[in-house]
């Protein structure tokens, strides 16, 4: 079984920075894909980094040039650095495991899932 723990989440000022971990275990296998997704009040869970087998990395726009998805040791550490905080980004944060991950996916049998880190931008 797949477990998933995330850690990293905080309060942060409007052009902070933060960086989420997610710890996993369980896996049978070499290679996973991982990828973070967030959710905030009242919006539907999105996709917003993703890393395949392969390495691969994907970003929603909205993150692209702020956020940096990576894997270590041999993948069973993900992080997400979070910079150019915006309050837009206060939410809460989830690490997810699965083959094939995808952005546009985000329901709850899709992947393995963390049970979330949250993150909140304000002034």
């Amino acid at each position: 079984q797949v477990q998933l723990s995330e850690s990293g989440g905080g309060s942060v000022q409007p052009g902070g920075s933060l960086r989420l971990s997610c710890a996993a275990s369980g896996y049978t296998f070499n290679h996973y894909c991982m990828g973070w997704f967030r959710q905030a009040p009242g919006k539907r869970r999105e996709g917003i980094a993703a890393i395949d087998s392969d390495g691969r990395t994907t970003y929603a726009d909205s993150v692209k040039g702020r956020f940096t998805i990576s894997q270590v040791n041999a993948n069973t550490t993900m992080y997400l650095q979070l910079n150019n905080l915006k309050p837009e980004d206060t939410a809460m944060y989830y690490c997810a495991a699965g083959c094939p991950i995808s952005l546009s996916r985000a329901g709850d049998d899709d992947y393995y899932w963390g049970q979330g880190t949250q993150v909140t931008v304000s002034s």
